[in-house]
C-alpha cells in the first residue's frame, strides 16, 4: 500500500474510467462492449505550451495511441457498489493508515502524526468563507475521519440519491482493483487526454479555446475567487463543484 504525504494520506482519484485495448488498428468488426465506445487510433499533441500551465504539462509533444474501448461515463457509485458487494473490497480510505508505510514516503525524521489522525478517512474539499494563501492546500482541503466513497463529505453524508454520480474518495489502488474485477484496465495518461480532447488539436477545452462561448458555461467549474465559498451556478446542479 502506498501513501503520499501527511496531508494527502488518502488523496482521492475522485473519478475514473476504464479502457480496454483492441489489437486492431481500425474500428473493430465486432459489437461494442456494453457501456463502452471505440476510440480510434491516432496521433495528437499531448500537453501544452501555454505559459500559464503547470510545468509538468509542458512542452506539447507528439504522441500516438492505438485504438481502444473506453467507458461512456465515469464509474458511478452504483457500479462501484456492485464491485464492493461482490468482492468485499475495502478502499484505502476505509483502512487504518500504517505509520511504517507513511514513513517511506516522507523526509527523514518526520514526526509521527497524532494517533487520532491515523484513522480511516480522507480529504474533503472545504472552501473557506474568506481569501486564503494559495500556496497552502490546507486552506481548502480538510482531513475528515470517516470520509470514504459511501460518505463523501464524511460521517453524516451518504450517496442516497447519488447512485448515478461518479464515485469519489477512491485512490489509484482502488480504481485499479475495480478495473481488474470488471475485466478491464485503467487508461494511460495519453489515452485519457486523447479521448478527452474529442478529436480536437491545440485547444484549451474540448469545445474550443473560449471558456464561455456566447456567455454559456460548458461544464461545472469553480466560479469566483478560488477557493472562497460562493453560491454555485452550475451546468449540472446535482453535481458539486
Amino acid at each position: 500500500m502506498k501513501w503520499l504525504t501527511p496531508l494527502f494520506l488518502i488523496v482521492a482519484v475522485l473519478i475514473f474510467s476504464q479502457c480496454q485495448r483492441s489489437k486492431m488498428d481500425s474500428h473493430p468488426l465486432t459489437g461494442a462492449p456494453a457501456g463502452m465506445v471505440w476510440i480510434p487510433p491516432g496521433s495528437f499533441k499531448m500537453g501544452t505550451d501555454d505559459p500559464h500551465s503547470m510545468a509538468n504539462e509542458r512542452p506539447a509533444h507528439e504522441v500516438r495511441v492505438d485504438g481502444f474501448w473506453m467507458d461512456e461515463h465515469d464509474v458511478t457509485n452504483a457500479e462501484f457498489q456492485k464491485f464492493v458487494v461482490a468482492t468485499g473490497y475495502k478502499t484505502i480510505a476505509e483502512r487504518k493508515p500504517e505509520w511504517e508505510e507513511l514513513q517511506k514516503q516522507l523526509p527523514p525524521n518526520t514526526p509521527k502524526p497524532p494517533e487520532d489522525l491515523l484513522v480511516p478517512g480522507s480529504l474533503v474539499f472545504t472552501p473557506p468563507d474568506h481569501p486564503v494563501p494559495l500556496n497552502n492546500l490546507e486552506g481548502w482541503w480538510r482531513w475528515v475521519p470517516g470520509a470514504d466513497w459511501r460518505h463523501p463529505e464524511g460521517p453524516g453524508s451518504d450517496i442516497v440519491g447519488r447512485e448515478d454520480h461518479p464515485v469519489v474518495q477512491v485512490a489509484w489502488e482502488d480504481a485499479f482493483a475495480y478495473a481488474q474485477w470488471a475485466g478491464k484496465r485503467l487508461p494511460t495518461e495519453a489515452e485519457w487526454e486523447y479521448a478527452a480532447r474529442g478529436g480536437r488539436q491545440g485547444q484549451r477545452f474540448f469545445w474550443g479555446n473560449e471558456l464561455r462561448p456566447q456567455g454559456r458555461f460548458m461544464a461545472n467549474i469553480f466560479q469566483g475567487q478560488f477557493p472562497v465559498k460562493i453560491p454555485p451556478r452550475t451546468v449540472f446542479p446535482g453535481l458539486r463543484q
